[in-house]
């Protein structure tokens, strides 16, 4: 406990130091006596609270049409969109590295699991332990006793990857960091991650490794809980009634329009690394990168190949042509028709451009044989391009249709009789 009074007493003295040199922090953080970032990334907080546009940030205007002109730096990248999961550009994406706090992103999708399971709300406290306390590497100066709210924690994680916030969560939903060390792994397993291992819920343990392709997809199962943008698109923020003010590390939140995260990762070995997400007209992108050298090679990287998808690439939502679903007779059945229905049509990633030469084509059966089945299947709709077939989908019977009886077809004849 002393140790850590002193490790946070360091932290307040550093803030006031910086903040004498530097000219002073943002008016948020004035009089705070703490300033919690990310310090994997070998950031200071002068430099993490800067007003300073990065070169990076700023974009040649030149953006390639074709993924093979695309130069981004680091040993591995991917970029997916993520609707579809479709790759749009890969660098060596199955190598196996260290991917440091990018860890994290396993981390925050097994607490939003638990939360949609009922395991957890949001404003359910978590007490700080013994072993949560003496987590190293970027933290929240949490101490043994201190209690959180879910809430807060994810906060914490997400913001300043803090790694005594991980270990609270691990601890509260499996019981112990190993337990939920092991559930990551299973996880991982479900969701086809073939090159990762997890070996911490952190990312502080440099046996563990992923690749850029795991990465992308563990970022596009998070990305499917809409909240954890309310906690990943954070800029600034504070802990502790104010008195802890948090810096986001990924610093594509302040500088790229339409960022929705994801998180960063530094280490010696694992280099700098990052999983980006972005949201522009209804598409949203992934872009990972592995191993750079430097911070702004990570940020540049990530950067390029999400204007190349934005530039290049759009996602279409065809409509039905509700006239093409007409009714189908239904033979011997007790009613002559049947409606035909399609779900929702499953949206398209398409080069830019090509909306105007997709053409669509409806089979649909001119009769059917009663007894017919509510969702059985009476046709197709099809989608083309160029004379290549983009999708297929499926049309239904609206409802079910019975097989006309004895009696009834008897009753039929006889009101056509009288009529």
């Amino acid at each position: 406990m002393g140790m850590k009074r002193g490790k946070r007493w360091l932290a307040g003295l550093l803030c006031a130091a910086i903040t004498l040199t530097a000219g002073g922090l943002p008016a948020w953080a004035e009089g705070a006596p703490s300033v919690i970032i990310d310090t994997e990334s070998g950031e200071t907080q002068a430099q993490a609270t800067s007003e300073e546009v990065p070169a990076w940030a700023s974009s040649d205007g030149v953006v390639p049409t074709e993924a093979a002109a695309l130069e981004v730096g680091g040993k591995s990248a991917i970029l997916i969109e993520m609707s579809s999961g479709q790759v749009l550009f890969e660098k060596n994406p199955h190598e196996k590295l260290p991917i440091a706090s990018v860890t994290k992103v396993m981390t925050l999708l097994l607490i939003m699991e638990a939360v949609d399971e009922g395991k957890l709300t949001y404003e359910t406290p978590v007490t700080c332990s013994a072993h949560a306390a003496s987590m190293g590497g970027s933290q929240i100066w949490l101490e043994e006793g201190e209690t959180m709210t879910v809430h807060e924690l994810l906060k914490a994680i997400a913001v300043v990857s803090a790694n005594d916030a991980c270990a609270m969560m691990a601890e509260q939903i499996s019981g112990s960091e190993e337990g939920f060390v092991a559930r990551m792994n299973e996880r991982a397993a479900e969701l086809g991650m073939k090159d990762t291992l997890f070996t911490d819920c952190c990312g502080l343990d440099e046996a563990a490794y992923s690749s850029a392709y795991d990465v992308a997809l563990m970022s596009r199962e998070l990305m499917k809980h809409p909240k954890i943008t309310e906690y990943t698109t954070i800029w600034m923020d504070t802990l502790r009634d104010g008195k802890s003010q948090l810096v986001n590390t990924n610093k594509l939140v302040r500088h790229y329009s339409g960022a929705t995260g994801l998180k960063t990762g530094t280490t010696s070995k694992a280099g700098h690394c990052l999983s980006a997400t972005a949201q522009r007209d209804g598409m949203s992108l992934c872009a990972v990168i592995l191993g750079c050298t430097t911070t702004d090679e990570r940020f540049g990287g990530a950067r390029k190949m999400l204007d190349y998808g934005f530039a290049n690439y759009a996602v279409y939502t065809p409509t039905v042509d509700e006239a093409a679903l007409s009714p189908v007779k239904v033979l011997r059945g007790v009613e002559s028709t049947v409606q035909p229905q399609m779900d929702a049509l499953k949206s398209l990633l398409i080069k830019k451009g090509q909306e105007k030469a997709i053409t669509q084509s409806f089979e649909l059966a001119q009769d059917l044989e009663a007894p017919v089945f509510e969702r059985q299947i009476i046709g197709k709709l099809t989608l083309s391009m160029d004379g290549s077939v983009l999708a297929e989908y499926d049309v239904y019977a609206a409802r079910a249709v019975e097989k006309l009886g004895i009696k009834q077809a008897f009753a039929r004849i006889f009101r056509a009789l009288i009529a």
